[in-house]
């Protein structure tokens, strides 16, 4: 009987010890971070390609040899200066050409002027015919013609000359030479381009493309850090100018050139350099955000059939009554059909998963503000400062689509 009342006890004893025993919580297996309160900036990135605010190419309208040559690369110019010269020879020729044909139709027109002064005599005298006095008229008027047309002539031909003469339209650099000394200029069909002229270095602008699903959120005037290449350690500023209409559509995807001004008063910024972009298009402060990473978790599929195991189980458990049954399944109403929603609200709202205290993962529904690559701004739903958000599950462990 002491034996028995000893065993009692300690199966007594045994049993109150389980029961004050607290639970055991298993380790979690998700990597997770506590939604707090924060600053988000939202920005939209593109490439884009530095070039100067005016560029403008400089051709010949008139072909030759190049026989002098004033300006080579980064050289600085002024306008009106001479930057080459072609061989004047044939424009020369072309000139004396058109000079004496001017002289021609010049004595052509004296004659002509005196027949017809000497015809309008004899017809008063009745010794020509008045046909003979019109003749004489109109090979006036010819001769006039003649003159003009071999005066237009010459002014072409001084106009050429003047042509083979290139000057720089701009102050400005020198960015290409095409040209060398002794090369010979073609300008039968199309313009050929001698040099390339930058009218000021100091004032350079950014043309990027930006997808049209961020077009939205520009506005002129919106400030943009960018970073280039040359300067790694280095983050210049720049101001959107202007948004073009033009669309550019490549492989079904279309974007817009984007203009942002750069002041490069230093000059440390060159032509055709390509620079990094950040548009700053959104601000939120003080606002509840979570990282960016909740939102692409999922569950693995084998998480996900438990999850649903577990649901039938606490339905099947629950009570059966007409109450019960009519609150589970409530009459549909019209803000629950998916087509009734704005495609907005679909697109801002995301599901979650949360850490409970037995460190399993629970689904929370929530909307989303403002977004970039490390936070997102959550502006609806059940979470609250310092719930723990899984951003991923741990290694080795399934993590299901991103």
């Amino acid at each position: 009987m002491l034996a028995i009342g000893l065993l009692v006890l300690g199966g007594a004893a045994a049993a109150y010890h389980q029961k004050t025993k607290p639970p055991v919580v298993e380790p979690s297996r998700y990597r997770d971070a506590a939604a707090d309160i924060g600053n988000i900036t939202q920005t939209v990135t593109a490439n884009g390609t530095i070039n100067p605010v005016a560029l403008i190419n400089v051709g010949s309208q008139v072909s030759g040899t190049v026989i002098e040559l004033h300006a080579d690369f980064n050289d600085r110019v002024k306008k009106g200066q001479v930057l080459l010269k072609l061989d004047p020879t044939i424009f020369n020729a072309q000139i004396r050409q058109f000079e004496a044909g001017l002289a021609s139709a010049q004595a052509s027109l004296r004659l002509a002027q005196a027949t017809y002064a000497r015809n309008q005599t004899l017809v008063a005298q009745s010794y020509v015919s008045p046909l003979s006095l019109d003749q004489s008229k109109r090979e006036v008027e010819v001769a006039q013609a003649n003159i003009k047309l071999a005066s237009a002539q010459l002014d072409r031909a001084q106009a050429d000359l003047n042509n083979s003469v290139i000057r720089a339209p701009i102050d400005g650099v020198v960015i290409k030479r095409t040209i060398d000394l002794g090369q010979t200029v073609a300008a039968s069909f199309t313009t050929p381009n001698l040099f390339q002229i930058a009218r000021d270095l100091t004032k350079m602008q950014i043309d990027t493309n930006v997808s049209e699903a961020d077009i939205g959120a520009l506005k002129e005037g919106q400030e943009a850090r960018f970073v280039v290449d040359a300067y790694p350690d280095k983050e210049f500023s720049a101001r959107m100018r202007q948004f073009r209409l033009a669309a550019t559509v490549l492989q079904n995807v279309v974007t817009y050139n984007v203009v942002l001004d750069v002041d490069n008063q230093d000059e440390l910024l060159k032509p055709g350099m390509t620079a990094q972009v950040r548009l700053v298009v959104g601000n939120r402060q003080n606002v509840l955000r979570i990282p960016t990473a909740a939102l692409r978790f999922r569950l693995s599929d084998e998480e996900l059939e438990k999850e649903a195991k577990k649901k039938k189980e606490l339905l099947a458990s629950a009570s059966a009554s007409a109450t019960a049954t009519a609150a589970a399944v409530p009459a549909p109403q019209q803000e629950d059909d998916l087509a009734f929603r704005s495609k907005n609200d679909l697109q801002r709202s995301f599901k979650i998963y949360t850490l409970d205290a037995k460190n399993q993962p629970v689904p929370v529904d929530i909307r989303i503000g403002l977004s970039n690559f490390r936070y997102t701004e959550v502006v609806g739903g059940a979470l609250k400062k310092g719930d723990k958000v899984i951003t991923r599950a741990m290694s080795g462990k399934p993590e299901g689509g991103a």
